[in-house]
């Protein structure tokens, strides 16, 4: 049995969501030479040295070679003579990622929200606005995939009044007032997941995710020995690899492959887990807004299946242009399911 392009735009069928954790190597992966202005995508290894926050560090005495930020930020949160510099170092984060601006040419954030569909989930660690800024841009066109900030964000703001989650500057839709900034800076060695209202809902948003996902894609997060505990989490809604038999995990990273097997060893169930270097060889770039229903029709229904590969134009509006088949294909199902 064959699908063809024509036949995947076609078929809106899969329910359950795809699950994509963004980590800063995404980020980097996106602008390796910088966004709009310039400004470089840091990882935590070379945080220090890219995000203005050195001076203020060097002023607390504290050793700052060869250890990464969040090490850093965990030995200041433990020592209260350092209470000081915590806020000088939040508003230092803060303003450098506020500043930071997409292109006018489609990105892989562009790309990223436009090949997911509603009922999919990005989560990410990354405070950079790039995925709220990709959603006002194209939210137009179609819906998008539920964002969840794992760490918060600088464009992210939360109502503690209602629990509704907003933009930074705008208003809550109940109760009028301003959101509220959520904090960016936690401290790894005893990360808190259920303190702040926020991050709480983001977690427990994404482990339902996790628990319903028929595929998982990782792109650029180490799962570092930090965010051990996240990851537990994730593997407790995930079930352990031998109850997931069908699913598929995918990983976009430029590490070697046995490293990264080894970090998501309790995920993979044998063989069902691909490895690619570069975002346009994934299953979303290769089938988007369709990666549930082309991996049915490959791994369930044995069918031999074309690949209908995102464009690499770089005007915004062919990429809407290309994207409005698929887009009104979903629009034809949802109508039909109305009568």
């Amino acid at each position: 049995m064959e699908k063809s392009v024509a036949d995947e735009i076609a078929q809106v069928s899969m329910g359950k969501p795809h699950v994509v954790l963004l980590g800063a190597g995404g980020s980097r992966a996106a602008f390796p030479d910088g966004e709009r202005n310039g400004r470089l995508l840091p990882l935590m290894a070379d945080f220090i040295d890219i995000v203005p926050v050195r001076e203020a560090l060097v002023r607390t005495g504290i050793r700052t070679e060869g250890r990464n930020f969040e090490d850093i930020y965990s030995d200041l949160v433990s020592d209260p003579r350092a209470a000081w510099i915590r806020d000088d170092l939040e508003q230092a984060v803060l303003g450098y990622f506020s500043s930071l601006e997409l292109p006018d040419t489609p990105t892989l954030y562009d790309h990223l929200v436009l090949s997911l569909r509603r009922k999919d989930v990005i989560a990410t660690f990354n405070w950079d606005p790039f995925l709220i800024q990709a959603v006002r841009r194209n939210g137009h066109i179609a819906d998008h995939p539920r964002l969840l900030f794992l760490h918060g964000n600088v464009l992210q703001g939360f109502c503690r009044t209602d629990r509704i989650h907003g933009v930074r500057g705008a208003k809550c839709s109940r109760c009028g007032q301003p959101f509220e900034p959520v904090p960016l800076l936690y401290p790894i060695r005893a990360k808190d997941y259920e303190t702040e209202p926020p991050i709480r809902s983001a977690w427990q948003e994404l482990t339902r995710a996790f628990e319903k996902a028929f595929m998982v894609t990782i792109f650029g997060y180490s799962a570092p020995q930090s965010d051990r505990g996240a990851v537990e989490l994730l593997r407790r809604a995930w079930g352990g690899w031998e109850k997931r038999e069908f699913e598929q995990f995918e990983i976009i990273d430029v590490r070697d492959e046995v490293p990264l097997v080894e970090s998501w060893k309790d995920f993979i169930h044998t063989h069902h887990y691909e490895i690619h270097t570069n975002f346009f060889e994934s299953w979303i770039a290769n089938h988007p807004r369709r990666t549930g229903e082309a991996y049915w029709n490959q791994y369930m229904m044995a069918a031999f299946i074309d690949n209908n590969a995102l464009p690499r134009t770089k005007n915004l509006e062919e990429l809407w242009t290309w994207f409005a088949p698929l887009i009104e294909a979903e629009r034809a199902a949802s109508n039909s399911e109305r009568f």
